[in-house]
């Protein structure tokens, strides 16, 4: 008998015991779905938790001066970025991907507005167009700079969500177009950012936020530096642009090519990278617990294939008397266990799939087809069903034809 002969009388056997067969696929099914659905979750998270990271403006790095507040004995401590050498980056790489320009102008700040004020605990920072969109902070009402409005230098002001609270009874509409006064300066209020929280123990709801140029003119100073940071738009890209930005960055600072780099790039990505590292262990776990879910099912599945092959004793005899050998009836109770978890293992994929897709829609994100998974999960079916099947279809083969023709 060829191989699809032999497939026909594995699918016969099937329908002969549907409720048998049926509660034998479901023990591989479940086993598949166990193992591709955990990895395929862990995927659809990951690729979720990257989105809200890149959003968050994880996929961001920055450029400041090397050696700051770690120096060795007789190192020189590298010079601050000025304005100009911050500006003429952005002008030269901002065609490559979205760079911005911060100026930290200090912490401890009161804000007023009219006769009221807020607590000594407000900071002030100096951005241009591009800082928000970079960070990934959205401006909940109102508007963000305009490239205008940051070269010009307007007393304008994008306020946080803290200063709303405290001035504006949380208004964010009434904040719009007021005045608040900051070290005795005042601003306009043109927008106000959304409440982000806390994060490496700093607060957009407690900053306000001016434009690069009036930061420059009120706070600038030859020790004050102007931070750089660029955004790409997924990880793949991050090296290559780093890469480029330190060529781009070099002849900015006047070095010379035997100089070394008196800057460093610090990455916002800790915590994909963390995740991309704790995903080895995360899937290792997965397969884990995949496998001996299907342990569990092989187990199943070969004590359900000997107790088969005890009751087809008599057509295993009329098999070997019509000339069948012994080969001819290992292959066929072997092709049985094998089609019997393919299409078990057909049916787990087709159940994990569906926990992917509800796990990329409650986790917000877009669901990616696992083509690796499924190529896995048909693979561990085979193997699956060769394991469960090699000692029932041995059992069978080595049956002597005259017993097996007395069977009862």
């Amino acid at each position: 008998m060829n191989l699809m002969e032999n497939i026909l009388i594995a699918l016969r056997s099937l329908r002969g015991n549907l409720v048998r067969a049926f509660l034998t696929l479901m023990m591989i099914a479940f086993g598949i779905m166990a193992l591709v659905g955990i990895l395929t979750a862990i995927d659809q998270v990951i690729y979720s938790l990257n989105d809200n990271f890149a959003s968050l403006g994880a996929n961001t790095f920055s450029i400041r001066p090397a050696g700051r507040g770690v120096r060795g004995e007789g190192e020189k401590q590298a010079d601050m970025i000025s304005y100009n050498q911050a500006m003429q980056f952005k002008s030269n790489f901002n065609d490559k991907a979205a760079t911005s320009v911060y100026l930290g102008c200090g912490g401890s700040k009161v804000i007023r507005y009219k006769e009221e004020k807020t607590d000594p605990t407000f900071s002030i920072a100096g951005i241009d167009e591009n800082y928000l969109l970079n960070r990934g902070i959205d401006v909940s009402a109102g508007r963000a700079f305009s490239l205008k409005e940051v070269s010009s230098g307007d007393n304008i002001a994008v306020v946080g969500n803290d200063i709303v609270k405290e001035l504006f009874g949380g208004q964010n509409e009434e904040a719009l177009g007021k005045q608040v006064i900051v070290d005795n300066r005042r601003y306009f209020i043109v927008g106000v950012v959304e409440s982000r929280g806390k994060s490496n123990g700093s607060s957009e709801d407690k900053s306000v936020f001016i434009p690069i140029y009036t930061a420059k003119r009120f706070y600038g100073s030859p020790r004050m530096n102007y931070r750089v940071e660029v955004a790409v738009r997924s990880q793949e890209e991050m090296e290559g642009t780093i890469a480029a930005a330190t060529g781009a960055f070099r002849p900015i600072r006047g070095l010379k090519a035997a100089q070394k780099n008196d800057f460093e790039i610090r990455k916002s990505d800790g915590l994909v990278q963390i995740i991309k590292e704790n995903t080895v262990s995360l899937r290792g776990g997965a397969v884990a617990i995949g496998l001996m879910t299907l342990l569990g099912a092989a187990i199943g599945l070969m004590n359900i294939m000997l107790v088969s092959v005890t009751e087809r004793t008599r057509e295993i005899g009329v098999r070997k008397a019509l000339g069948a050998k012994n080969k001819n009836i290992l292959l066929q109770f072997l092709t049985e266990a094998i089609v019997m978890c393919q299409i078990g293992g057909l049916v787990g994929i087709f159940m994990a799939l569906l926990v992917g897709l509800l796990i990329a829609h409650f986790a917000g994100g877009s669901f990616v087809m696992p083509w690796a998974w499924i190529g896995l999960a048909i693979m561990i079916s085979l193997i699956t069903g060769l394991l469960a099947g090699i000692i029932p279809a041995r059992k069978a083969a080595r049956m002597d034809p005259i017993e097996s023709l007395r069977y009862e």
